[in-house]
């Protein structure tokens, strides 16, 4: 029940957006160049670099800033959303965007170089991160602060009818009420008269009168300064509304309609234009267009980054594979990834020559309940192969898959086929993200978890999925993978 915004008003904040961040930019130059040297002789040690070389970054930090601030939607209506939303919203772009900067200059191949020099200081980086957060949250807390005053004082709010008096009626009443600051006044119900009598409840919020029924809608809008009016009625019930749908738009007054079509679904519900026709679509993952495409954009300057930085070792272990075993170095296999669409995935060898043939003859062994075959003493594995694996060593070759886009740096771990064709229909859905390098699982003790565990964790994962999410399980990965924990 959020109010649109116009699209001025959108843009002249992302405007002020951008230029608070400019402005963090430029005052963390200052005070890192000028001030703090000054007021700490000695703890920052000498001048930066002069402005002229910095500027070229603000360009590159005001497009990182800016794709992360429309990512996280932070132009649409703020009137039903907290301030620690808000806040940890800000927040996030602002970390993430600090991540992204640093891995964008690496991946430029000009990040080594600069910062081993000191041109980009990393002190200034970090005043600039805590700059860029306060300024835009300040500017958040002012907007909000400004809109509850002029809401307070009368203006800028709108008016509400709520057509029906079921339990869907009272609760959008009791939300409204419960955050007067988002702008809205109720007027009043209107009965639904021919709604079966499990639907016409009671117990609406006192204050709050019924002015009437369905036939009864024309005469209070021209009664009333009606701006909304809220249908909170059953599908059933949509056909025979449809000429008053019809002349409430003809008279200009936003309609609006409370979607509990399936009530016990656990998708989320978006209202999408197919060619002029509106489209009604449930999805039970990510949509939004732009975190999705920060997503790949990450996935591929770490994944640029990690392979030029790590050639040495890969190189180091391409050549111990072929001296120690002989065969090939790269293991292909065929994987199921997005929503089952098949691609191959490449590792470093760790099991002698042929062992897929063997496999059959070891199933009796599998330790892991499930489709998946598991096992920590697997005897086609080298010596070497096991310390390949115990650091998760093995792995480097799917940045490849990463880049090709077969793969995301964090999603659920691709199955094979023959995996796949055994899941339960629950378990089917752990293929709708792309699948990762690392994910929950790996996080949580990887082979050490159960199947349906680790399921589970897939799942939550899709269902809790946000850049930030990401993030956390990319730091959290760094010191699995350094422990061993749950390796095989």
């Amino acid at each position: 029940m959020l109010k649109e915004r116009a699209r001025i008003l959108a843009v002249a904040i992302f405007t002020l957006d951008l230029s608070l961040v400019a402005a963090a930019f430029l005052i963390a130059y200052w005070l890192r160049d000028a001030a703090l040297p000054r007021m700490m002789p000695g703890a920052f040690g000498g001048h930066l670099y002069p402005l002229d070389e910095y500027l070229p970054l603000l360009a590159l930090v005001l497009v990182i800033w800016g794709v992360l601030l429309l990512a996280t939607d932070s132009y649409s209506s703020h009137r039903t959303v907290p301030l620690r939303d808000e806040a940890a919203s800000i927040l996030k772009v602002c970390a993430a965007g600090t991540v992204v900067f640093i891995l964008t200059l690496f991946a430029l191949r000009l990040g080594e170089k600069l910062l081993e020099d000191d041109q980009v200081s990393r002190s200034w980086l970090l005043l600039f991160s805590l700059l860029s957060f306060a300024f835009l949250l300040s500017e958040k807390l002012a907007l909000r602060l400004t809109a509850r005053y002029v809401r307070a004082h009368g203006l800028n709010y709108r008016t509400v009818l709520i057509v029906g008096t079921n339990q869907t009626a009272v609760e959008i009443a009791r939300s409204i009420a419960d955050h007067r600051f988002w702008g809205f006044r109720i007027i009043g119900f209107v009965r639904n008269d021919e709604a079966p009598a499990e639907d016409r409840r009671r117990g609406l919020p006192e204050g709050l009168p019924v002015l009437g029924s369905l036939a009864d809608i024309a005469g209070l809008v021209d009664r009333y300064v009606v701006d909304d009016v809220i249908f909170a009625v059953a599908r059933r019930d949509l056909d025979r509304l449809e000429d008053l749908f019809l002349q409430l738009q003809e008279q200009g007054i936003r309609v609006r309609f409370a979607m509990n079509i399936f009530p016990h679904t656990r998708a989320v519900v978006q209202l999408e234009d197919l060619d002029g026709m509106p489209i009604l679509t449930y999805s039970t993952t990510p949509t939004n267009v732009l975190q999705l495409l920060a997503k790949r954009l990450i996935d591929v300057a770490v994944a640029v980054s990690v392979l030029v930085l790590a050639l040495p070792v890969i190189g180091l272990i391409a050549l111990a594979i072929k001296l120690s075993s002989g065969g090939t170095v790269l293991f292909r296999q065929i994987r199921c990834g997005l929503n089952g669409r098949v691609f191959t995935l490449y590792k470093f060898r760790t099991m002698v020559q042929g062992a897929e043939n063997r496999r059959r003859e070891l199933q009796h062994l599998n330790e892991m309940a499930g489709p998946v075959f598991k096992l920590r003493r697997d005897p086609r594995v080298t010596w070497l192969g096991r310390f390949l694996r115990r650091f998760s060593l093995d792995e480097l070759p799917q940045l490849w898959n990463v880049l090709r886009g077969d793969m995301s740096l964090v999603g659920p771990r691709p199955p094979i086929p023959e995996e796949v064709a055994q899941y339960q229909r629950w378990q089917r859905r752990r293929l709708s993200m792309k699948p990762g390098l690392t994910c929950l699982w790996q996080i949580s003790g990887r082979n050490d978890l159960d199947f349906d565990r680790w399921m589970q964790l897939d799942l939550e994962y899709i269902d809790s999925w946000s850049p930030m999410l990401d993030f956390k399980i990319l730091l959290k990965t760094i010191p699995a993978v350094l422990s061993g924990r749950g390796a095989s």
